[in-house]
């Protein structure tokens, strides 16, 4: 006769807690124009799956895939203007 056990991690992976730290929730605030720049990429690469793209669907894919590049490249010089000694850029 085999036992049944519960798994002490999957009981408990969502218990208080585990809420996200207030780092963690600051990090997700910093991140969070890319975020939004990445799922406009993905809104306007879906609408084109089931269709020729029209030349309006290109331009909103390359407008999209501009946000989202230039959204990357201000986090990266925000975390590393913050990272750098004596705020020498």
């Amino acid at each position: 006769m085999s036992h049944i056990v519960t798994v002490q991690d999957a009981v408990t992976a969502f218990a208080d807690f585990m809420e996200p730290t207030a780092a963690e929730l600051d990090a997700i605030g910093r991140e969070m124009p890319v975020i939004l720049a990445d799922v406009e990429l993905l809104d306007a690469q879906i609408v084109t799956l089931d269709r020729t793209p029209t030349e309006l669907d290109a331009r909103r894919i390359r407008r999209a895939r501009r946000r989202a590049l230039a959204a990357r490249v201000a986090l990266f010089n925000r975390t590393t203007a913050a990272s750098l000694p004596g705020g020498a850029a």
